[in-house]
């Protein structure tokens, strides 16, 4: 007999191509996917990795077994999903990604008031800046800053997220060609906010880089530098002051996606409702001079 939790994490495997890798997506230690694959092994009476320090290719063998069950993983994920949608009440745990400004100061300020609303749903967001995979149940439901291409979900436009250009009121009184940046690291130079950051430069210097926007934040509350921020986020700091430019400032369209299974959910569609609602406050379709 064939254990489907093994075949399941043989699937992980053969997507991540190491056991490591794997084990973090599922959520388990290495030495347990190892203990499955093995099982797999012996059940199937074959080789189905090559096993190296680092990586696990799969043999001849093993790619053939992938592909008969690349489905399954997907399938586990529709049953998962049917079951959440069948549930005709408002009781249910739902699952937000969204980047980590938003989630932070967007949406988990305004979970209290939703929480009066509706006692029985259970909210869990996750900030992040990668993409939530909602095809292998990392999230119910995501909030991304660029148009999904995967034509099988749900998409809604719920906002646009402005940027400015912020620093202490010390620094915005100093002259322009005396000022210095803090930005991302070198590995998100792709980003759009850091583009605008980089085309204003002029010949000046970016003297502190973080990985993320709240490092940022925090050097520039510090007096470190001028610094690029989302609007909702740099005109809430008092002690912050936004800075004028000559090239305007970038803006990115903010989605909501899910499948349209899951908003059969009474629960699924009242967080949607949340998102949008809060996202929609902070991030509003028009500017303040009615431009979309």
């Amino acid at each position: 007999m064939i254990d489907w939790q093994d075949l399941l994490h043989f699937t992980y495997l053969a997507r991540t191509g190491s056991l490591s890798a794997a084990a973090r997506e599922l959520g388990v230690d290495h030495a347990t996917v190892g203990r499955r694959i093995a099982a797999l092994e012996r059940a199937l009476d074959l080789r189905l990795i090559d096993r190296r320090p680092r990586t696990s290719p799969l043999t001849a063998d093993g790619r053939a077994i992938a592909e008969l069950v690349a489905g399954m993983e997907d399938n586990v994920e529709a049953i998962r999903r049917y079951s959440k949608s069948a549930v005709a009440g408002l009781s249910a745990a739902v699952r937000i990604s969204a980047p980590p400004s938003i989630a932070a100061h967007l949406i988990a300020p305004k979970a209290v008031g939703f929480r009066a609303e509706h006692p029985d749903i259970t909210l869990t967001i996750a900030g992040v800046t990668r993409r939530a995979a909602l095809d292998h149940g990392e999230a119910d439901i995501a909030v991304r800053m660029s148009r999904p291409e995967e034509s099988d979900l749900l998409v809604r436009r719920i906002g646009v997220m402005r940027f400015g250009l912020y620093a202490i009121p010390e620094i915005a009184k100093t002259p322009e060609q005396t000022w210095v940046f803090i930005g991302y690291d070198a590995a998100l130079d792709h980003l759009t906010q850091q583009t605008w950051l980089r085309s204003l430069l002029a010949g000046r210097p970016i003297v502190f880089r973080a990985g993320d926007v709240f490092g940022q934040l925090r050097a520039a509350r510090a007096g470190l530098g001028v610094v690029a921020l989302p609007a909702f986020l740099g005109d809430g700091e008092a002690g912050l002051t936004r800075l004028s430019t000559e090239i305007p400032s970038p803006t990115r369209d903010l989605w909501l996606v899910t499948y349209p299974d899951l908003r059969r959910s009474p629960a699924i569609r009242a967080v949607m409702d949340f998102v949008s609602e809060t996202i929609g406050r902070s991030c509003p379709l028009r500017d303040a001079d009615g431009v979309v």
